[in-house]
Formats: C-alpha cells, sequence, structure tokens
C-alpha cells in the first residue's frame, strides 16, 4: 500500500537593507500588483540561510548576510511554510534575473508608504514584522548520525559561544 506523505514547499525570503537604510524590494511578473522582499523556494537538503542568500543573489545580483529570522508564516491554502530573514546587503548591483524578476530597486520603506509598495496585506505584514524586529527567532542548522551542528543564528548565543573561550 502506498503511503501519502505531505507534500509542503518551504520557502525564504530576505528583508534586506543597505547603507542608506534602504530596503531591497521586487515585483515579479507573477505578482506585479505587489512589490515584496527577494526570496524563493528551498531546494531539499539546503539550508534555509543559504537558501536565502542564493534566491537573493540569483534574482537581484545583491549578495546578503542574514542576521536572523524575523518571522514564520503559513500559507494554508497553498501549504507553504514561509521563513522571513533580515540582511544586510554586503555587495553587488541591482542585476535582474529575467524570466521571474519585472524589476528591483532599493526604497526608503516606512509604515506610512509601505501600502504604496506592498499591497498583499500577507506580505504587509511580514515585511512590518522584518522592520520592527528587535530580535530574531534562533536559527539552527543541523545535520545527524552523528549530530553536527553546521549553523546558527543567533547574537547571542555566538556571543556566549565565543566569550568563553
Amino acid at each position: 500500500m502506498a503511503q501519502n506523505y505531505p507534500r509542503h514547499i518551504v520557502a525564504v525570503s530576505a528583508y534586506v537593507l543597505n547603507a542608506h537604510g534602504e530596503a531591497l524590494l521586487v515585483k515579479t511578473h507573477f505578482r506585479q500588483d505587489t512589490w515584496e522582499a527577494p526570496g524563493g523556494q528551498v531546494e531539499e537538503g539546503e539550508a534555509l540561510d543559504e537558501a536565502v542568500k542564493r534566491e537573493v543573489l540569483e534574482e537581484t545580483g545583491i549578495a546578503i548576510k542574514p542576521l536572523g529570522v524575523t518571522g514564520v508564516y503559513y500559507n494554508q491554502s497553498r501549504s507553504i511554510l514561509s521563513v522571513v530573514f533580515k540582511a544586510e546587503c554586503l555587495a553587488g548591483e541591482i542585476a535582474l534575473q529575467p524570466e521571474e524578476i519585472k524589476e528591483a530597486c532599493f526604497v526608503k520603506l516606512t509604515e506610512e508608504n509601505l501600502g504604496d509598495w506592498i499591497t498583499r496585506p500577507h506580505m504587509k505584514s511580514r515585511t512590518l514584522d522584518a522592520m520592527n524586529a528587535k530580535h530574531f527567532v534562533p536559527y539552527e542548522t543541523w545535520e545527524t548520525s552523528p549530530f553536527r551542528l553546521t549553523g546558527r543564528l543567533d547574537e547571542e548565543f555566538e556571543t556566549t559561544l565565543f566569550s568563553a573561550e
């Protein structure tokens, strides 16, 4: 008897700020009614922080450093789990992935002008959470057999871990 396993999609996106405090936004060919944070689907076996770096670079040409997770969101209609990171822009010039991304730009986003750019309510809430994040949710990547921590994003943990040496 064939077993039915749940089929979920895991996606990541990043609220990326440049040195001027401007947020990186994209407009896709699939959702032309709104701007949004760049991101996409996580590949099987890929760490979430690596996936968000890859997706932002592929879509926009911008290299980022993920700082931490600002929220986890679930689209019940489409079975999509979305993890949003706050990140800083490291380098690069905007270079679009034309098959998927129609436009990209850095914008000085505020709570007052957010609705002028991001029109979908679920994307607004994610962006507001990232804009207002004072702390991050710890994120770890593990391998098993044997158990090995391969990555962790958590400011307090890293401070404690490295100050003990």
